[in-house]
């Protein structure tokens, strides 16, 4: 059951911390329109697109991006009002331990951790979607970096496609091969003129083909010119589309598909996403490490008060970004696993929160 001490301290903690998020997000939208609001006069964009598809999809990217700082910000505000005012003191005075003290604050970081992670793995994903075909529609409209000339791409371990020219607009390719390996040597080579994406099931038409056939010195060749071939291709116009922010815009069941299909076939060009994944889950837990730091920091009365528990507050968060941002570089890079580069900054910091603890004001 929760005790008045408990119910006072969640609802001061969550209303500060809700406080907090309107706050800094109504003045990252009011800086955003105003950088986007010549692009929004200037292009046809609707009035719905902008207030229904782009900015709710902007307020969940702000909000999921600095949720754990606002946790941090919140908890150093209204515990260092608590100290000032001596309620800290008298709390410990009634004879409650700081251990004691830490649970409500441990229960709403759960309730803001989990809201959190629904919302990295679902809800952020679906609005960063709504926005950023906006942006890509309307603002940054080069922004798709995926390739259309001299393309080459695996589409299973051991058989891998290439295009000379692939245009968007009727998602049509240009002077089709597609080559078949087994043990390093070429087996069969499927070539057209043009391939079509007929739809579902990864269906293409292709058209003037011929299918050559090795078996060590015969070769078998069949002719199809003016003629049309509908086959299954393990390749979709889906595949051709590469924006800076692809792996935003997936849910994790997405991502997993991805790196799975990826996988399937035979390419290793998953990191970005496998680093997406596994962020989404370890953010949640940074809310009880700040938090825990946060409570520790500001529970002690100090001479400077509120604003110099705010300043240490922000330090230790941008302290905390510049860290993870830094790990998750190491693994970009291949020099540590995905994992490890992840959830680095917790286990440092989490050691920061235990000590932090362990001297605290009793």
């Amino acid at each position: 059951m929760l005790k008045k001490i408990d119910q006072y301290l969640i609802k001061k903690f969550l209303s500060t911390f809700f406080f907090t998020v309107l706050i800094f997000t109504m003045i990252s939208v009011i800086i955003d329109f105003s950088e986007k609001i010549e692009k929004f006069i200037e292009s046809d964009i609707t009035r719905y697109e902008i207030l229904v598809l782009y900015y709710p999809g902007f307020i969940m990217f702000i909000a999921g991006l600095l949720w754990p700082l606002y946790t941090l910000i919140a908890v150093i505000f209204f515990t260092s009002r608590l100290a000032y005012n001596s309620e800290i003191i008298s709390i410990f005075n009634a004879g409650i331990s700081f251990q004691r003290l830490m649970r409500p604050y441990l229960i709403a970081a759960s309730f803001i951790a989990i809201l959190h992670l629904m919302g990295n793995h679902f809800f952020i994903p679906l609005g960063n979607k709504n926005r950023l075909d906006v942006e890509h529609a309307y603002i940054w409209t080069n922004n798709d970096k995926g390739k259309t000339q001299d393309v080459h791409m695996f589409v299973a371990p051991n058989t891998k496609v290439y295009i000379n020219y692939y245009r968007k607009r009727d998602s049509t390719a240009r002077k089709f091969r597609l080559e078949h390996f087994e043990d390093g040597e070429l087996v069969s080579l499927l070539k057209a003129n043009t391939a079509e994406w007929v739809g579902p099931t990864n269906q293409w038409r292709l058209r003037n083909y011929e299918i050559r056939t090795f078996n060590d010195m015969e070769e078998e060749l069949i002719l199809g010119r003016g003629e049309t071939l509908d086959t299954a291709i393990n390749l979709t116009p889906a595949d051709f589309v590469d924006y800076k922010e692809q792996h935003m815009m997936m849910t994790s069941r997405q991502i997993l598909d991805y790196i799975a299909k990826q996988e399937s076939r035979g390419v290793g060009n998953t990191k970005k996403y496998e680093i997406e994944f596994h962020r989404r889950t370890a953010e949640p837990f940074t809310i009880f490490i700040l938090t825990i730091i946060g409570m520790a920091l500001a529970a002690r009365k100090v001479r400077g008060g509120i604003g110099l528990h705010l300043a240490m507050g922000v330090g230790i968060g941008a302290l905390f970004i510049f860290f993870s941002r830094f790990a998750v570089v190491f693994a970009a890079g291949q020099l540590i696993p995905v994992i490890a580069g992840i959830w680095l900054p917790n286990a440092v910091f989490g050691i920061v929160a235990v000590y932090l603890v362990k001297n605290a004001q009793k």
